[in-house]
């Protein structure tokens, strides 16, 4: 029986988007062998646009705060449909330095958020402790971004999947080959064991997997790898930050984001290794070492979980969001570090175009012809960079 919308992938782009068809009237399915896993549930959590401004991407810029300024109704609306919090944290983010070197880096960014009209509070190293006593020495600088927020990553998993099964979204655990089409129209999707489910709407939301499932994405999306550890406070230690902190240590970004319970995640290596998912050594070494130096009293806390995920890179570092190829074909990935932070813009852009409406100008520049035009396919990365710190 043929259903309405497929939707491929089920991690936080998948969920939002089949839980808001769902709302809007649609037959979803869901088709992922686990939903909830992959890049989503290992992501820091971070909505921080501000902090990640970078020149050169004002659009992405304009979508995270567009993104951002929608995520305080999403987490209301999404902790009632799912009857749980939906782990939102509004306490915002501080960003230190260690070294001159890294202090003139963070003073660059405040310069250039305040040429986009963000100002920022430039502190000292003295000031910074008196917000958080935890933070090291070796901190002589930095930069307070209240309005940069973050979520607790697996709450808000646990959350979309409550409220995605609520509004009538199915879930099949079978995995997708491809997608199926006649040229002009999607048919559905062949599943790895040869199996087919029949649609005429098909939503691409898997991730770094994505450029696999048909030939119009071949080179659009690739896998960048991240690990990340997971610490939690024992009895006796120093707590943890109630903001979160993204910090350079000689160059080296690293960022530590408190969840309620006393833990803390701490991230994230950023290396392109194919779909390589083992945690190394050298990236724990690395992470414990740069993370000791912001905040030393880490050392007294356990370590919980060492994990790796795949983030969904672009030609260009904006997502892919939009139609492609055949009628009835529609993609959401390539959100790169940006996943959790895009996922409310990303939702109601999909509701739009299901429901055959334009979407916003910011999200219309994400549309995957972009990378067409600039002969992103088939490994040609127009524009790649694989600056910063994970989402």
């Amino acid at each position: 029986m043929t259903q309405d919308l497929l939707v491929v992938g089920g991690g936080v782009i998948g969920l939002s988007c089949a839980w808001r068809a769902a709302l809007d009237g649609w037959s979803v399915t869901v088709v992922d062998p686990a939903p909830g896993s992959g890049a989503s549930r290992v992501a820091g959590g971070m909505l921080a646009p501000l902090s990640e401004a970078w020149p050169g991407e004002e659009d992405l810029f304009e979508l995270g705060v567009e993104a951002l300024e929608r995520w305080p109704q999403f987490a209301a609306e999404l902790g009632e449909a799912a009857g749980r919090p939906a782990g939102l944290r509004t306490d915002g983010t501080l960003l230190v330095a260690t070294g001159s070197g890294d202090r003139a880096e963070l003073d660059m960014l405040a310069a250039h958020l305040e040429e986009l009209g963000r100002p920022v509070e430039r502190l000292s190293g003295r000031e910074l402790r008196r917000l958080e006593p935890a933070l090291g020495p070796e901190v002589r600088g930095g930069l307070s971004v209240p309005d940069d927020l973050s979520v607790d990553n697996r709450m808000m998993l646990a959350a979309l999947e409550e409220a995605a099964r609520r509004s009538g979204v199915r879930f099949d655990h079978r995995s997708v080959a491809t997608v199926l089409d006649n040229g002009t129209t999607v048919l559905g999707v062949r599943c790895v064991d040869g199996t087919e489910i029949p649609a005429t709407t098909v939503l691409v939301a898997a991730g770094a997997h994505s450029a696999a499932l048909h030939p119009e994405l071949d080179g659009l999306v690739r896998p960048v790898k991240g690990e990340i550890l997971r610490l939690r406070q024992r009895p006796g230690a120093f707590p943890p930050p109630t903001r979160t902190i993204r910090a350079l240590v000689d160059g080296r970004p690293v960022y530590l984001v408190p969840r309620d319970d006393g833990g803390l995640v701490l991230g994230a290596t950023q290396t392109e290794v194919g779909f390589d998912t083992e945690v190394t050594v050298g990236g724990v070494r690395d992470l414990i070492r740069d993370a000791e130096r912001v905040l030393p009293t880490i050392a007294e806390y356990a370590l919980c979980e060492a994990a790796a995920g795949l983030r969904p890179g672009s030609p260009d570092n904006l997502p892919l969001i939009g139609t492609a190829g055949p009628e009835g074909l529609i993609v959401a990935t390539g959100h790169h570090r940006n996943g959790v932070l895009l996922t409310p813009i990303t939702a109601d852009a999909v509701a739009a175009l299901l429901r055959g409406e334009p979407v916003p100008d910011v999200v219309r520049r994400a549309s995957p012809s972009r990378c067409l035009a600039r002969g992103g396919r088939n490994g040609e990365r127009s524009g790649t960079s694989v600056r910063g710190s994970a989402r």
